[in-house]
């Protein structure tokens, strides 16, 4: 298992390999959080940064999001995008979704009686 560096801060023109929104127990057991981890490279490795977004009930209906600015390819690390780029894609995707769920699994054509 790979342990993870952690960091208080990031910047939005950081090299991001990428950027998850996830609802996740919050320390102390103090019920779900949204957390935003955010991970980027620093002196060759990668580094975590969290930020708690508040309570997962604010997000609800809103999908978790997995967004990738890179990859890790036989040890060499590829970078595409920034911290900032995929907080803006983020910010575009939970005030607008890309699709209705619904739809995709045909629950649309279901006649409610």
């Amino acid at each position: 298992m790979n342990l993870l560096h952690g960091t208080t801060y990031v910047t939005e023109d950081e090299p991001c390999l990428g950027l998850y929104e996830m609802n996740l127990q919050s320390p102390g057991s103090r019920g779900f959080h949204r957390y935003q981890i955010i991970q980027v490279i620093r002196n060759d490795e990668v580094v975590e940064h969290r930020w708690d977004m508040g309570l997962a009930k604010k997000f609800k209906g809103k999908d978790q999001l997995r967004i990738l600015g890179g990859a890790k390819v036989d040890g060499k690390i590829y970078i595409e995008e920034t911290v900032g780029t995929l907080r803006d894609i983020a910010n575009h995707l939970r005030r607008n979704p890309t699709f209705d769920k619904r739809e995709l699994t045909q629950l649309n054509k279901i006649k409610e009686s």
